[in-house]
């Protein structure tokens, strides 16, 4: 097994200079940070309150007063600085480096003396620590906080978060683990065991991997301790061990079950340790979870997670749109995981959905001014039942300034923060080039220093230029990605069209030595499609859904009227596509013909026979609609929202 171990370029050597993206990057850095900064410190007038740095200062004997909040009110603030520090690697900003290491203090002043740092546990029940391992979060804070100083740590060079983290990680490694004199226990909540990876390549200590290993071997051993723990029952079939994805050892897992974030934290870790200790059992197991999860129980928008009650995975094909739950932490999990299984297996069906939860799912959790958020991304939305239907009152129109439990806000943060890792990774005499965002970059191939200029106007445009730029001639190859969406495109070096390219696993490599200035175009054919689900998707059948590129549409009530389901579609539909650059800040929209039902002649009924006036089809008029990118929706009118369309003829 041939295994990609080298990372990604470094954040520090990436800078997204233009496009897309750049003025989200420059959001997180210049509005988010400060924005959720605020609402930790409960300074947003009307939003939910947060407590959680507060918390801190508690803990750290700052201030008198009580715990407030979720049991892992802690990690709020982990992926805070994770965001933080992401931003100080591209964006340097003294004050904010201040307020991290102001932050940093109060953890060390928490941290009790054999390591341990949990502020509800150390304020609020100090004789509960360690009791709860299915439900307390415990090391799943633990986990948030090693990446927040790992991410510090390599942006900033300080090493007091990283030395905080590596004393609590030494002491859990104390009591935890194989070993007759330790406990045999794993959090209910995956997370830990991803961090401490990353810890360990930071540090060097191969315990911290050994650390790791042991809790995803261990994980669903049978007969479980969870059913011995106080508050679990097996009457709940939705919160039994499949919703901690401890059923079955996870090399014996096939199908992806539970809690979704859960899910993809853990499948990420697998992944990881694979990569590591070339294990090719975890690696054949995560290939089947990677088919089931988007193959059966994936969104077309990257979400996933169809059931809210228990936040989870329910049977293959089960995939309702207006009751869809589709957390914004779970698609940013699939890209974690889409990331690590493309260095497990180089091929484009992991980049590809990367590529598909990136643009759709993940960013549709932030509003375009970054200062609201969606926790809950469903398919379709009605207003007056998401207010009024007990099954809907997880779903928002709206969204929201913060969230009691506010994990998802400073996971999106931490994701555009570190969007340049995503971009391109290396292996051996190869650079991938996994996602078209306008950027410029500097890495080494042979020992030779590369600069690459990438220039697009993607997702927009299907034009892509890249420049190379090394200091002196070198060889090495160049994959570019053809996205599984794209079905022509064409290819030119230095403006000589390259004839007949071969792909190997979805990517283009032009292997040959490279001198300054050479220039690859590339562009892809983005004709408007539409698209059909799985006849075994219920809520589908006889509908379709709009896609251009990477990129998933919906209808709004704004632009369309009410009652969107009434809207019907022709499978032979023309389009025009056009650019609005005054429309949610400049985007491409869709307008396409369509139909709705005649409104008169129903004098009140509730129903009538289909033939009571004209036959059904001629009851139709004519209408234009307009389709918006789905991660836009909600940033104007509130109303109605469908992805889906129904079919007419």
């Amino acid at each position: 097994m041939s295994l990609n171990r080298q990372p990604s370029i470094s954040l520090a050597e990436i800078k997204i200079t233009a496009g897309f993206w750049s003025g989200r990057v420059e959001l997180i850095a210049k509005e988010v940070i400060p924005y959720q900064w605020e609402a930790l410190n409960d300074t947003i007038p009307g939003a939910e309150p947060s407590h959680a740095l507060e918390n801190f200062r508690i803990a750290a004997g700052e201030r008198t007063g009580e715990f407030h909040g979720m049991i892992f009110q802690d990690s709020d603030v982990a992926k805070w600085i994770e965001a933080a520090s992401y931003s100080l690697a591209t964006h340097p900003d003294a004050d904010l480096g201040r307020k991290i290491d102001t932050v940093i203090g109060w953890m060390e002043k928490a941290q009790q003396p054999d390591g341990y740092l949990n502020t509800y546990f150390t304020v609020a029940k100090p004789e509960g620590r360690w009791k709860d391992f299915r439900s307390a979060h415990e090391l799943y804070c633990a986990g948030h906080l090693m990446e927040a100083a790992v991410a510090y740590y390599e942006a900033t060079g300080k090493r007091k978060l990283l030395d905080i983290m590596c004393r609590y990680a030494d002491y859990i490694d104390s009591v935890i683990g194989p070993e007759p004199h330790k406990m045999r226990v794993y959090c209910g909540h995956p997370e830990i065991e991803l961090a401490l990876i990353k810890l360990y390549r930071a540090t060097g200590v191969r315990r911290y991997l050994e650390l790791s290993r042991y809790f995803i071997d261990e994980r669903g051993k049978q007969p479980s301790f969870f059913t011995k723990e106080p508050g679990f029952s097996k009457s709940d079939p939705w919160f039994n061990l499949d919703y901690h994805q401890a059923h079955a050892p996870v090399r014996q897992q096939v199908t992806a079950e539970g809690h979704a974030v859960r899910a993809m934290y853990l499948y990420s870790a697998m992944a990881d340790l694979a990569l590591e200790n070339s294990d090719e059992t975890l690696v054949a197991g995560l290939k089947k979870l990677w088919e089931n999860v988007t193959g059966r129980r994936m969104y077309i928008t990257g979400g996933l997670g169809s059931q809210g009650y228990g936040e989870r995975f329910t049977f293959d094909y089960d995939l309702p749109n207006d009751t869809a739950y589709a957390e914004t932490c779970a698609t940013i999990g699939l890209i974690f995981w889409a990331q690590r299984m493309f260095r497990l297996d180089p091929d484009r069906k992991y980049t590809d959905v990367m590529e598909r939860a990136l643009y759709n799912g993940a960013l549709s959790g932030i509003s375009l001014d970054g200062m609201s958020y969606f926790y809950v991304n469903p398919l379709e939305v009605f207003p007056e039942a998401a207010a009024r239907r007990h099954d809907l009152e997880h779903v928002k129109p709206e969204r929201r300034q913060w969230f009691g439990c506010a994990c998802c806000p400073p996971n999106i943060a931490r994701l555009i923060g570190s969007l340049g890792q995503y971009i391109y990774s290396r292996e051996d005499e190869r650079l991938y080039v996994h996602l078209y965002i306008g950027n410029e970059a500097r890495f080494s191939m042979h020992g030779t220093p590369v600069s690459l200029k990438l220039q697009t106007d993607y997702p927009w445009d299907g034009r892509i230029i890249l420049q190379v730029h090394p200091e002196q001639p070198v060889s090495f190859a160049l994959g570019l990605r053809i996205p599984g969406w794209c079905r022509k495109f064409s290819l030119a070096i230095n403006g000589a069209a390259v004839a007949r390219p071969v792909l190997n696993g979805g990517y283009l490599f032009l292997e040959r030595e490279w001198s300054a200035g050479d220039q690859v175009e590339l562009v892809l054919d983005m004709p408007v499609e539409l698209m059909q689900a799985n006849p075994l998707v219920r809520e589908d059948a006889g509908r379709v859904a709009i896609e251009r590129g990477p990129l998933v549409y919906c209808l709004e009530e704004t632009d369309n009227g009410a009652n969107l389901p009434d809207i019907s579609m022709s499978r032979e539909a023309e389009f025009e596509v056009e650019y609005a650059p005054d429309l949610l800040g400049g985007i491409t929209v869709i307008k396409g013909k369509a139909g709705r039902a005649v409104g008169d002649g129903w004098d009140n009924a509730l129903y009538q026979p289909v033939n009571t006036h004209a036959r059904l089809h001629d009851r139709f008029r004519p209408v234009t609609v307009t389709a918006i990118p789905y991660a836009f929706w909600g940033n104007r009118i509130p109303g109605e929202m469908l992805v889906w369309i129904r079919l007419n003829g």
